[in-house]
């Protein structure tokens, strides 16, 4: 079927695809740019899994201070290439990380962070509070796994809703990232600075 070129560049706005992509996925979607909005994702999502274990030698730190001065973090995001760590997009999606985590605090990057034992606590928590709730035995395991995702979104950066869309995971949005810059993108490391109010007396 024909694509208008008018459909073609609103996807390609609301996506930041290529052309020759956003082309492709409204074929496949009919002319439906919501249809084609989950084909590009999918194929964004396949192209990360695919570099996702490729070397990072390159990378940069974006900062971010809050305008009351009192908060601050510091991000230190890896790529494949000096020419991806030049990137103005990889360059805004640094900056954005850090606006995020200034502003939700996670406390690590990923589930596989998480040291065993705060796991482990947190699931005896969870699990003591769905027996207290009358969960039948046979669906607790589940309830908890269940909560445990939860508990996950709220501590791991790439689990938690991106402030800029948070109808995405800061996980969808590099994986996106991956898929334009054609490299793997790596979260490495960070930092988030608090001012202290309650300075005690060294004297």
């Amino acid at each position: 079927m024909g694509i208008s070129l008018d459909t073609i560049r609103k996807l390609r706005e609301e996506t930041l695809a290529g052309v020759l992509d956003c082309k492709k996925a409204l074929v496949e979607a009919k002319g439906n740019i919501p249809e084609a909005k989950k084909i590009l994702r999918k194929r964004g999502i396949k192209i990360a899994e695919k570099k996702s274990g490729e070397k990072t030698a390159q990378g940069i730190i974006a900062s971010y201070v809050h305008h009351d001065r009192k908060v601050g973090v510091l991000v230190e995001i890896h790529s494949q290439s000096d020419f991806v760590t030049r990137n103005t997009e990889l360059q805004s999606f640094a900056k954005d990380v850090a606006m995020h985590i200034a502003a939700f605090d996670p406390q690590w990057i990923s589930p596989e962070e998480i040291p065993i034992s705060v796991l482990k606590e947190e699931k005896g928590i969870l699990r003591e509070e769905a027996e207290k709730e009358g969960k039948p035995q046979h669906i607790l395991e589940k309830i908890v796994e269940g909560r445990l995702r939860k508990f996950h979104a709220r501590v791991c950066l790439l689990e938690q809703p991106f402030f800029r869309d948070d109808k995405k995971k800061v996980l969808d949005c590099l994986r996106e990232l991956i898929a334009k810059v054609g490299e793997n993108v790596k979260i490495d490391r960070f930092v988030r600075y608090k001012l202290r109010e309650d300075h005690e007396s060294t004297e």
